[in-house]
């Protein structure tokens, strides 16, 4: 059942992700695209904007996409949970730990929830264990 459960988790966080990089580089599900999501970087002081966009999107997709099939998942956790540090320490820091505050509660947990799955494996039902 154990391995039910790591399943479980990598596929709602690794999909979660590959939407929020779909978001940023194509403007799926209500994104804003490179262009959009590049002007909001330049205001918060990423630049240049598009050029962080891709990365971001990049990562987020690949990144949970890896993640959800159990595949590099170290590597796969790695991308999520920098993404996540950049968002605490660009965006949520300022504000606290609460999300209710828009704090970095959130992206805590999700760092702390992939760099979980990292340590102890993803599972039997991933591409790493076919690889071993």
């Amino acid at each position: 059942m154990m391995h039910i459960g790591i399943l479980l988790i990598r596929l709602a966080v690794g999909l979660t992700f590959v939407g929020h990089g779909a978001q940023k580089l194509f403007g799926w599900f209500g994104g804003y695209g490179l262009k959009g999501t590049g002007g909001w970087l330049e205001s918060i002081g990423l630049k240049p904007g598009v050029t962080m966009a891709l990365v971001a999107g990049l990562a987020e997709f690949v990144g949970g996409l890896l993640f959800a099939l159990g595949l590099f998942t170290p590597f796969a956790a790695l991308l999520i949970a920098m993404i996540m540090v950049v968002a605490i320490v660009k965006v949520h820091a300022p504000n606290g730990f609460w999300v209710t505050q828009n704090g970095f509660e959130y992206n805590f947990i999700l760092i702390v929830v992939v760099i979980g799955v990292a340590l102890i494996g993803a599972g039997d039902y991933s591409l790493d264990a076919l690889m071993k």
